[in-house]
């Protein structure tokens, strides 16, 4: 391996910020593992090993963690994600089960959300123009490579199920909502493998945005147990997307 030079050290730390991913095409991810799976989907432009072409202190410069792993990547994004232009419904197959998050903002639970898509099968995730880079460093991190096998898309939302509606008639947009109906009555009596399901997460203060909840068609709740009891005021949006697939899932959708 050539030994990074400063000039490389610089360019691996201005990918902690958008601005400058956006203008090189480029991401970073950390650690053994994530940097494998990764490197099985996306173009690896540079690697970096402590002990080999790099020092501790340079790792240390160049790594988002408080506990640098010793191995760091740049890969180039994905010709889906670095798309300057929102995709039209044209351009995104929509699977029998889709996820779309409206304005989820914390890259912690947007890596954790991915990583769970790919736990359930759930290839594609269409995300609000507002919801986190998936491309920030701590998202990369929290995704333990899952990135490599979900598909990210950014749209303007509200636009995009609009049209979607027109195109698909009878499409189902399930939208979990604290005045949704119990999911597990809603989700067991909508089941029909022919007709394709969008489920809306929404942004982890406000919920599914006015404009986004219009749309809905299969408002649903996640009950507490026991029923009525004195419980916080909503689950935190990466469990709430787990319990929510897990019973798509298990009524086979």
């Amino acid at each position: 391996m050539e030994k990074i030079s400063k000039s490389q050290v610089k360019l691996v730390k201005s990918l902690q910020i958008k601005k400058f991913r956006d203008q090189l095409g480029l991401f970073v991810a950390e650690g053994e593992k994530c940097v494998g799976e990764l490197t099985k989907s996306f173009e690896l432009v540079h690697l970096y090993r402590e002990g080999e072409n790099a020092s501790r202190t340079e790792i240390e410069q160049m790594s988002g963690l408080r506990t640098p792993q010793g191995v760091i990547a740049v890969f180039r994004k994905s010709p889906i994600t670095n798309n300057q232009s929102p995709i039209t419904n044209h351009q995104l197959p929509i699977t029998n089960l889709t996820l779309a998050l409206d304005g989820v903002q914390d890259p912690g639970n947007l890596g954790t959300i991915i990583r769970t898509c790919d736990w359930f099968g759930v290839h594609d995730i269409v995300c609000s123009l507002d919801t986190a880079d998936c491309y920030n460093p701590k998202v990369v991190q929290a995704t333990m490579g899952a990135l490599a096998r979900v598909r990210i898309h950014y749209v303007d939302l509200p636009s995009w199920l609009k049209e979607l509606k027109i195109q698909k008639s009878k499409l189902k947009i399930f939208g979990t909502l604290l005045d949704g109906r119990d999911m597990y009555d809603v989700i067991s009596s909508s089941r029909d493998h022919e007709i394709p399901s969008i489920i809306v997460m929404g942004n982890e203060g406000n919920g599914i945005s006015p404009a986004v909840r219009s749309l809905v068609t299969h408002p649903i709740r996640i009950p507490s147990y026991p029923k009525n009891a004195e419980t916080s005021e909503s689950l935190n949006v990466s469990i709430a997307t787990a319990i929510v697939l897990a019973e798509f899932r298990r009524l086979e959708f």
